[in-house]
């Protein structure tokens, strides 16, 4: 009897990935193909749907190709993805009706003002745990049906259905109409509390619940693949960094994970109960096993890390590839007083001001471009900490390790910097794709391929562990000149910009 496998797909940012994994979670197989993002105007970001589909099916295909009994030899696929992005299309055809509005555009910021009021950013915090921004899906979906001819009437009839990138995929490989708890509860539509769409809500914003995707366990076998995956079970749907909470096996109340990519999102396992943030932090559903309850976790967003690092490459032309920054960085020994504040969408956690816009700040005739490179590495560093920092206030804890994954985390200096800002241990994985990893264990459990999470703990492995060496009275005068850049870039968008 051949080998038996987990896939994986990981429908990202910038690009759809498959991953195939053996029974010891070990890596088989990758497939990855990269989409086209479409920009119609300053601020807004989107991606086609269709291509999305596209490439999926092709990555999938390719990964399952050098198995011997290819798709047979695959008991269970697990899906993650990019939270947020929106996606809306007509349930008779399945074609969308315009392209998937991603989770960096800005076009409903004066649309979240408005649904704000006088209460602000925090109106409906209390019911869904987030704070009104352009992040999230619902004022995405408002914004949709307010600019779309006959949109409003289409989907208050049924239709015309949302989806998150789960969703989207999940419709089109078995034709049922799900989205998982996760990624439910980042539209601002699901209420904490009992898991399901919030009248409240939808009725304040005017999302008809007719359009929204029924929400379900985030492993379970939600129906089986057609065509030439025909009987492949899609057994599991996180969104990317809560996979990336799963497969770094954050089980316990107070496990914390960072991962690195594009933007940074740094996730605390806070058990069975949500805690409340009063620091600026998302509270959100970490994941849900089957009929267990599920597990709430709080979420600090960083908009722009990996980003910068690409910005810094393709606008200003000072390296050819994202890993000569290490180099470039490596030729000065500090920043020389530098310091990068990279808020070119506002500021997410904990700030919450889309008003911001980036800023270099400490310039002298000193500065050179290493300096420079140096300030773009740190910049992700200093914004972990103040969101490690709320995180150790709302929860009443203080953290002792954390553990990063994704692609920035192959930056060895960076990494060092990270621990010294934070003035506790960085471990990095021995598999750094934790989101796959996380959607494939989260499959393997819903079909029975692995026992327990116990099994999944044993199998996690650390390949490296960075220990801080930086000076206290460094570290600190450092994070105060940090904060007293990042208050430069508040207040910098008027009314009329």
């Amino acid at each position: 009897m051949s080998e038996r496998y987990v896939a994986a797909v990981d429908q990202g940012t910038a690009s759809s990935r498959c991953l195939i994994f053996d029974e010891r979670s070990r890596i088989v197989s990758v497939s990855q193909i990269e989409h086209s993002h479409i920009y119609p105007r300053p601020g807004y970001v989107e991606h086609d749907p269709e291509e999305i589909w596209r490439n999926v099916q092709k990555v999938l295909a390719q990964a399952v190709e050098s198995l011997d009994g290819g798709v047979r030899d695959v008991v269970g696929l697990g899906i993650t993805n990019q939270r947020e992005t929106t996606v809306l299309w007509d349930r008779a055809t399945g074609a969308p009706v315009h392209n998937a509005i991603t989770w960096q555009d800005m076009r409903t910021d004066h649309l979240v003002r408005e649904l704000g009021g006088s209460e602000g950013t925090d109106r409906f915090r209390d019911r869904c745990g987030l704070p009104l921004a352009t992040y999230f899906s619902g004022p995405k979906i408002v914004w949709l049906l307010d600019h779309i001819d006959g949109l409003r009437e289409r989907a208050e009839a049924g239709e015309v259905l949302f989806g998150t990138m789960d969703s989207w995929l999940i419709w089109k490989f078995t034709g049922r109409h799900l989205t998982d708890v996760t990624n439910a509860g980042r539209t601002m539509l699901m209420n904490l509390e009992t898991l399901d769409w919030d009248d409240v809500l939808l009725d304040a914003m005017g999302v008809p619940r007719a359009m929204l995707p029924e929400i379900r366990p985030s492993m379970e076998v939600y129906g089986e693949a057609g065509g030439d995956l025909a009987g492949l079970p899609v057994a599991a749907a996180l969104g990317d960094q809560h996979a990336a909470l799963f497969g770094q096996t954050c089980f316990d109340t107070g496990d914390t994970k960072c991962t690195y990519g594009t933007g940074s999102f740094l996730l605390m396992n806070t058990g069975a109960e949500p805690v409340r943030s009063a620091n600026g932090l998302l509270t959100t559903v970490g994941y849900k096993v089957g009929d267990e309850p599920a597990t709430y976790a709080l979420e600090g967003s960083i908009a722009v890390t990996g980003a910068l690092v690409q910005w810094f490459r393709d606008k200003l032309g000072l390296i050819g590839s994202a890993s000569e920054i290490e180099t470039l960085a490596r030729t000065v020994d500090d920043n020389g007083g530098c310091y990068f504040v990279p808020a070119f969408s506002g500021l997410f956690a904990p700030h919450w001001r889309s008003d911001a816009r980036g800023v270099i700040a400490g310039l002298t005739g000193y500065i050179s471009k290493g300096h420079l490179a140096r300030a773009v590495l740190e910049a992700t560093c200093w914004q972990t900490r103040e969101v490690v920092d709320a995180m150790n206030s709302d929860a009443g804890t203080t953290l002792t390790l954390l553990k990063a994954d994704g692609g920035m985390t192959a930056n060895n200096l960076l990494m060092q910097s990270l621990a010294d800002v934070l003035g506790v241990p960085v471990a990095r994985p021995l598999v750094a794709e934790t989101p796959s990893l996380g959607a494939a264990h989260a499959a393997g459990l819903a079909v029975g391929f692995w026992t327990d999470v116990e099994e999944l703990r044993a199998q996690w492995h650390k390949a490296a562990e960075w220990i801080p060496s930086m000076d206290e009275a460094v570290r600190e005068r450092g994070y105060r000149k940090w904060r007293k850049a990042v208050a430069r870039t508040m207040e910098w968008v008027d009314d009329d910009d």
